[in-house]
């Protein structure tokens, strides 16, 4: 057996050495890396990025600075050739359900039915009147084609999905079931509670009674927002039709709606930019379907957003009018919540390009080193610096001196294992028949519990295990105990 272990060893030194070799001749051949595109693209990439992101960071501090002077926060509305409202259809694709409709109740989430630790009741928003809360999702969910992790519920039977917080969460970027003036705090039945079990989070507005008009009753709804991005409004409980429920003091809508924020110039300040809020997209449902026992199923539609390379964002049948913006690596229609990066980067000048004017096509012959037998005139110089590196890489027969001389090497490495092993062995083999020879005796009679210390085997559960023991106990020195399984 030992024999054999010093032959793998001796094999493994032997390959080892065979890859160092290897490694060592291609590190000094000095051959370049084979790139199908221009050369430059890797550079003018980190250029990019880094432009990119002290673009971002200058933009960001800015925006952070501008509570002062010119700026602030505007909610503004774009021009009737860009909002997409209602009908279009373009995100979203609906359905509502009545109350003798099977998929009612199969899309109610019953939160009676579950166990208390995993529904929430919120203390803050069950005791207060027009006060919102931030909640972290277990998921990413989508909406609109962008990835949230953070939501904010307010009392007043919505949630608001955008990323800056302002006063006016109401006005658009908002999932609203029944957005309206109530106010969890007039009554200890009031609540709101919230479920997330990582694939669907759940806010429902229990009992919750509107401000001023309380003895017209109390409402029980809810919004389900599923992983993949599917919306749900659940209505268990409206005891007054939602036309006439007053405005004035809040504003009442049921939908979606998502803005983009842009920096204009202030007219204050020559030289700083406020943010407005632009809506884009609005989906407004038919409020008389909002009875006791209904509900409405929102589902995504694809966007360019979730297209990844520009193959994908110029030839999928999924979506529409989608551009690819090379810089910022990024497909989309202009029409999202990042189209301030989209034009400070001029990506719709980019987006009017093809995938080739990117990723060009190789033409055919380029490789030269190929077809150096060919008849034909020699490329000049600016010709193939334009080319792709691709001559550099070697065609042509191996190099059998290096391999010699690798050869010779790992021979000689095995040789010399091989006799280091045959000398042990030879040494072993005269110890032991030669005992009282003056080398083994002496290293006999000079042994001591501390060069050959006892081990002890202990079985425990009938599996074999090592057990760490002291040095010189009551261990018979040179032998190995062994306990018996009980």
């Amino acid at each position: 057996m030992g024999l054999c272990a010093v032959l793998l060893i001796c094999l493994s030194q032997a390959e080892l050495g065979r890859v160092w070799a290897q490694e060592h001749e291609d590190a000094l051949s000095g051959t370049p890396l084979r790139t199908d595109g221009d050369p430059s693209g890797l550079h003018r990439t980190r250029r990019d990025q880094q432009t990119l992101q002290k673009h971002r960071g200058a933009r960001d501090t800015q925006a952070e600075g501008g509570g002062g002077g010119g700026g602030g926060v505007d909610i503004s509305t774009l021009p009737d050739n860009m909002t997409r409202i209602e009908d279009s259809q373009r995100y979203y694709r609906w359905q509502s359900f009545g109350p003798t409709d099977r998929w009612t109740e199969d899309l109610w989430v019953d939160l009676n039915a579950l166990h208390k630790s995993q529904v929430r009741i919120h203390g803050i928003l069950s005791n207060t009147h027009r006060q919102a809360a931030r909640v972290a999702l277990s998921f990413d969910f989508p909406f609109y084609g962008h990835y949230l992790r953070q939501i904010i519920v307010a009392t007043g039977g919505f949630i608001f999905m955008g990323e800056i917080t302002h006063r006016m969460l109401t006005a658009t970027q908002y999932i609203a079931p029944l957005m309206a003036n109530f106010d969890p705090s007039f009554s200890k039945n009031s609540t709101v509670r919230y479920l997330d079990n990582g694939n669907l989070f759940v806010v429902q507005w229990d009992k919750v009674r509107l401000k001023d008009r309380e003895a017209e009753g109390a409402f029980t709804f809810q919004t389900v927002l599923h992983r993949n991005g599917t919306i749900v409004f659940n209505y268990r409980d409206i005891p007054l039709p939602v036309a006439k429920i007053n405005s004035t003091e809040h504003p009442v809508k049921v939908g979606l709606s998502d803005a983009f924020i842009a920096y204009v110039p202030s007219a204050q300040l020559s030289d700083a930019k406020r943010r407005t809020i632009y809506e884009y997209h609005r989906v407004e449902i038919d409020t008389t379907k909002i009875v006791n026992r209904s509900a409405f199923e929102f589902t995504p539609l694809p966007t360019c957003l979730q297209h990844t390379s520009c193959d994908l964002c110029l030839t999928s049948n999924l979506t529409t009018d989608c551009g690819w913006c090379n810089t910022l690596q990024r497909c989309s229609d202009g029409i999202d919540r990042h189209r301030q990066e989209w034009l400070d980067y001029n990506c719709p000048e980019e987006a009017k390009g093809t995938c080739e004017d990117y990723n060009p096509v190789l033409p055919e012959g380029s490789m030269s080193s190929f077809n150096q037998s060919s008849p034909g005139p020699t490329p000049s110089s600016a010709a193939l610096e334009d080319q792709p590196v691709t001559s550099d890489l070697q065609t042509g027969p191996p190099n059998h001196k290096g391999i010699t001389e690798n050869t010779a090497i790992i021979a000689g490495v095995v040789a010399a294992l091989v006799l280091l092993v045959a000398l042990t062995l030879l040494a072993v083999y005269y110890i032991n028949t030669h005992p009282t020879v003056a080398p083994p005796f002496y290293l006999m009679q000079r042994r001591t519990n501390n060069y050959w210390p006892s081990m002890k085997f202990r079985n425990q559960g009938c599996h074999s295990s090592y057990a760490e023991v002291e040095l010189g106990g009551h261990e018979k020195e040179g032998f190995i105990e062994a306990e018996q399984c009980c």
